[in-house]
C-alpha cells in the first residue's frame, strides 16, 4: 500500500516551478473537456489566451483587471506568510468601495481637487474598519479568522444592496439599484488613451515594491515571517502574536479597500449592487500562485486577469457558460495545491507488516 512521508528537504526549485506546472496541468485538463464537449481545442486556447491581448483595448482590460486582483493579493500574501488566513478581502473591498463612493456622493459635482484623495484614503480607511472586526475577535475572543471574513463578505454586500436601493438610490436611475455618478472630480483619469485603465495599476505596482520593501527589509515583516514559518520560535523570542494579525489584517483591509475605491471611481463611476465578479476570493488563487512574493503576486495577477478576460471571449465567440472562468481559476487552484503536496510529501510503497492494523482491529481478530 502507499502513505505520504514528509520529505526531510523539500526542493526550493520545484516550489517556484509549481505554479508553472499547476498551469501546465490547467492547459492539459482543459484541453481534454473541451474534446470531450466538441469544441476545438486551440480555438478555445486562442480566444482565452490569445485574443484578448491582441489589441491595445485589451491590454488595457488586462491592467484593468488586474489592478483589484493585485491589491487585493499583496495584502493576503502578507497575512499567509504571517498564517492567519483572511478569506475576506472581498469584503473589505465592498466596504472601501462604500466608504469611498459615499466620500464621492457627499461632494456631488464639485470641482474641488481634495475629492479624489479623501475617496482614496476612505476607502483604505473603510477597508481597513471593516478587517478590524475580525482582528479584534480574533486577540479578544481567539475566534476563528476564516469563518468570521468569510460571513462578513455577506454582510457588506447586503450594506451596499441596501444602500443602493435605499437612501443612496439615483432618484432618476429609473428604479435601477444604484447611486447617482459620480463628477469629473471624483473619477480617476485614464491612464493610457483609447483604454479604460486608470492610475489603478499604478497605485497597485508601487504598493507591490513597497510590499516586498517591507516583507524583507523591514523587523516587522521579519516578525511575520517569523510567526508563519515557527511559531513556536516566535513566542521564545517574545514576538507579540496579536500584534501581528493586527498588521496582516490591516495591511490586507488597507490594500482591498484601495481596490474598491479605484473599482467604483474607476471603469464604474457609481456605486452599484454588485461592484466586484469576485476579486477578493480569486486574490487567494492569486496570492498562491505568486508563492506569496510580492513580485511573484503581479505574475499570479496578470495570469487571473487573463481568465476573467478569455472566458468572457469563449463565451461570446464559442458559447460556452460563464462559469468556464471559474473551471479554469479552479483547476488552475487544485493542481497548485497538488503541487504543493508532492513537493512537501512523497509517496512510500510500504507493505502490511510495515503499517500494522489498528489496535481495535487486531483485537477483534484475536477474540474471533
Amino acid at each position: 500500500m502507499l502513505r505520504l512521508e514528509r520529505r526531510a528537504t523539500p526542493s526550493s526549485t520545484m516550489r517556484i516551478a509549481s505554479p508553472v506546472l499547476a498551469a501546465l496541468g490547467m492547459l492539459v485538463t482543459g484541453f481534454l473537456l473541451f474534446s470531450a464537449l466538441g469544441k476545438d481545442p486551440m480555438e478555445a486556447f486562442y480566444l482565452f489566451f490569445v485574443k484578448p491581448l491582441s489589441s491595445a483595448y485589451g491590454i488595457g482590460e488586462l491592467l484593468l483587471k488586474t489592478t483589484p486582483l493585485l491589491l487585493c493579493g499583496l495584502g493576503l500574501a502578507l497575512g499567509f506568510r504571517a498564517n492567519v488566513w483572511n478569506i475576506g478581502a472581498e469584503g473589505q473591498l465592498t466596504m472601501g468601495a462604500i466608504a469611498g463612493g459615499g466620500v464621492a456622493l457627499w461632494f456631488g459635482d464639485s470641482d474641488s481637487s481634495l475629492a479624489m484623495p479623501l475617496m482614496l484614503v476612505a476607502g483604505v480607511l473603510g477597508g481597513m474598519a471593516w478587517a478590524a472586526i475580525p482582528a479584534f475577535l480574533r486577540t479578544r475572543f481567539n475566534t476563528n479568522e476564516i469563518l468570521v471574513t468569510l460571513m462578513l463578505v455577506y454582510i457588506s454586500q447586503l450594506v451596499l444592496s441596501w444602500l443602493v436601493h435605499g437612501p443612496w438610490r439615483d432618484p432618476q436611475g429609473q428604479n435601477y439599484p444604484q447611486s447617482q455618478g459620480f463628477g469629473d472630480a471624483e473619477t480617476m483619469s485614464v491612464l493610457i488613451n483609447g483604454t479604460r485603465v486608470t492610475w489603478g495599476i499604478v497605485y497597485a505596482l508601487v504598493l507591490a515594491v513597497v510590499a516586498w520593501v517591507f516583507s524583507q527589509k523591514t523587523f516587522a515583516g521579519f516578525r511575520m515571517q517569523v510567526a508563519g514559518l515557527a511559531p513556536a520560535a516566535a513566542a521564545y523570542a517574545g514576538f507579540s502574536e496579536k500584534r501581528n494579525i493586527w498588521i496582516a489584517l490591516m495591511l490586507c483591509g488597507a490594500t482591498a479597500g484601495l481596490a474598491g475605491i479605484c473599482e467604483v471611481a474607476g471603469p464604474i463611476g457609481r456605486l452599484q449592487q454588485q461592484i466586484s465578479p469576485g476579486y477578493g476570493f480569486a486574490a487567494i488563487i492569486v496570492a498562491w500562485i505568486g508563492r506569496l512574493h510580492p513580485i511573484g503576486v503581479v505574475f499570479g495577477a496578470l495570469l487571473m486577469s487573463l481568465l476573467y478576460l478569455g472566458g468572457e471571449a469563449a463565451q461570446m465567440g464559442m458559447g460556452l457558460p460563464s462559469a468556464i472562468t471559474g473551471m479554469f481559476q479552479g483547476l488552475l487552484l487544485f493542481y497548485l495545491l497538488a503541487a504543493d503536496l508532492f513537493i512537501a510529501f512523497r509517496l512510500k510503497r510500504v507493505s502490511v507488516a510495515e503499517n500494522p492494523a489498528p489496535k481495535a482491529v487486531t483485537t477483534l481478530e484475536n477474540a474471533a
